[in-house]
């Protein structure tokens, strides 16, 4: 198979591939926000705020994000200068290789018109440049393998990613050294090149090669007369010199020459320029049609992840919100700093539930945005792992791709919220969340889960729940269930009343005696659960000493609650 078909059915493989992947960017959905945007809509609104940065002052935070985070990836350098040093060599050595040595006809030779691969500086910089990868490979196996960096997983295709890049790079070296000692390479040089038919010129000019060029001939052997070397210098200067540095300058290929010079007979009576010319083809033109597929392809989406966040806000169009989210999953590198920072790490190594990392988060949304099934063990350890999340940003703030993690986690748990089981998870931290994210729903898609949650939570309450009161959209009906006092409304979860109230540390068992604890009566409250916040025990139970009141941060009147609710009961009695 020739080439030019080789490299045909690469660039064919990758350019499908780049159009699929860009394609689901604008067709797979996360969240119930999307639900209603069709591709159509949201290419053209991508098209739309593309040309009014570009067209607006916005261009120049394009600029600067461009220079300091994708081309100097300078969030990767607060984090950890090691990675960034890994980062650096390998994806600036692989790109200016790619500019000046793959690419070399199209760009290099236009550029310097007296250009030769093997004429200085392009010799030397061209091992430099793959010197520059080998070592970035190196440190990316020694933070991996030896180093152990916390929360850094080596998955398939992090070793996929490693073997290409390093095949590559062995079978690039090894090849200039195969040519620099190959007889038949220099004999090829000279039937080309050579303004001289002589025998013994030509002795003397392949003497000089031998002895300073590396070439191993089987004519000729050391040591030689200086007057053949002197003579075989002057051809050189008139034939070669033009077109030839001295091979030392190749200093990866020339090394790898070295250990090669034994077995060079041998290596060259096999084809083994040849054979190591078509591996590092090969290995090349397998990369370029693998990298759409593989997570390499976030050399590709994190600059457009970081580039588009940058220029991104909270009145950005809904459907580019969306656009945005489904790109984010391809820009994740799995690098695990969000995980370094998650404010429920303490709860991950409680429960040992991988899911509540944000990086094995994006693993699992990945599965099901792209459709594949999750069984029921899975769902369950996602949903956990989702609803555990404080909302602190960190995660974001860290994220060296620039991911808005926070607003993909609430559109995640919107969506699961509304298929999955409610009980556990509208009684957290999360309903605050919500709540104040309300404006973004239908009031369908809002009322939906709390109904269930009323329907779930409701338990030995079921005859306290009227079905004829229905939960407001708007908060509606707080103020008769609670007459006189509505700062349950400022609750958002923090269970520092559970914390600090005597009659909860009472018993092993609390939520068992008492039914809902205080701070999940605040949250019934808010969500217009009246009647199920007014049939716990805990009602009864309370001592009234005022610490869950006086301990609260958002000064709710929790005790005075408690005391309004007691009475409430009390007449719903008829006693």
């Amino acid at each position: 198979m020739s080439f030019s078909i080789l490299l045909y059915i690469s660039l064919s493989i990758f350019v499908l591939g780049l159009i699929y992947k860009i394609s689901t960017w604008f067709s797979q959905k996360i969240g119930i926000s999307a639900k209603d945007i069709t591709t159509s809509q949201r290419v053209f609104a991508s098209v739309k705020g593309i040309l009014g940065v570009v067209l607006s002052r916005r261009i120049m935070v394009l600029i600067r994000v461009f220079a300091v985070d994708v081309l100097f990836q300078y969030r990767i350098l607060k984090e950890d200068f090691l990675r960034w040093l890994a980062h650096m060599l390998i994806y600036g050595g692989f790109m200016l290789l790619l500019l000046m040595h793959a690419l070399e006809k199209i760009i290099t030779v236009n550029l310097f018109s007296d250009y030769y691969s093997t004429i200085n500086p392009f010799f030397f910089l061209r091992d430099l440049f793959g010197l520059m990868v080998i070592g970035g490979i190196c440190i990316a196996l020694y933070r991996r393998f030896i180093l152990k960096v916390p929360r850094l997983r080596t998955n398939r295709m992090d070793i996929y990613a490693i073997i290409i890049l390093g095949v590559i790079m062995l079978s690039g070296i090894f090849l200039e050294g195969a040519k620099i000692i190959s007889y038949s390479e220099y004999q090829n040089m000279v039937e080309d090149y050579s303004d001289s038919s002589d025998e013994k010129d030509l002795k003397a000019l392949e003497s000089l090669w031998v002895k300073e060029f590396g070439v191993v001939s089987p004519r000729v052997k050391g040591p030689f007369d200086e007057e053949i070397i002197e003579r075989g210098r002057e051809l050189h200067e008139m034939s070669c010199a033009a077109c030839h540095s001295s091979p030392k300058w190749a200093f990866t290929g020339y090394a790898a020459g070295k250990l090669l010079k034994p077995g060079a007979y041998m290596l060259d009576n096999a084809g083994g320029v040849n054979f190591l010319w078509y591996l590092h083809i090969l290995a090349c033109f397998v990369g370029l049609a693998y990298l759409p597929f593989s997570k390499m392809f976030h050399i590709i989406a994190s600059p457009i992840s970081l580039l588009a966040n940058s220029v991104m806000d909270s009145k950005s169009a809904s459907a580019n919100v969306a656009t945005r989210q489904v790109m984010e999953l391809d820009a994740c590198t799995h690098c695990g700093t969000c995980s370094l920072y998650c404010s429920a790490m303490m709860a991950y190594e409680a429960l040992g539930n991988e899911f509540i990392l944000p990086s094995e988060k994006m693993n699992a949304l990945k599965k099901m945005v792209r459709g594949k099934a999750l069984n029921k063990k899975e769902l369950k350890a996602v949903e956990d792992g989702v609803f555990l999340c404080t909302n602190c940003d960190r995660c974001t703030v860290v994220c060296p791709s620039g991911i808005n993690l926070r607003e993909l986690w609430i559109g995640v748990r919107e969506d699961l919220v509304q298929k999955g089981v409610p009980e556990p998870l509208m009684l957290s931290p999360f309903s605050f969340v919500r709540g104040l994210n309300r404006i973004k729903l239908t009031e369908t898609d809002y009322l939906k889960p709390l109904e269930e949650a009323r329907r779930s939570v409701a338990g030995a309450f079921d005859a306290l729940i009227n079905p004829a009161n229905p939960i407001s959209f708007n908060g509606g009906g707080k103020e008769k269930a609670v007459a006189g006092d509505t700062t349950f409304s400022y609750c958002f979860g923090c269970q520092n009343c559970t914390s600090v109230c005597p009659v909860v540390r009472a018993y092993e068992n609390p939520q068992e005696a008492l039914g809902l604890l205080p701070h999940q009566i605040m949250c019934c409250l808010g969500m217009g659960l009246s009647e199920m916040a007014s049939g716990s025990g805990m009602i009864w139970n309370c001592l009234t000493c005022y610490q869950c009141q006086e301990h609260c941060p958002q000064n709710v009147a929790v005790t005075e609650l408690l005391y309004q609710l007691k009475n409430s009961a009390f007449r719903a009695s008829g006693n």
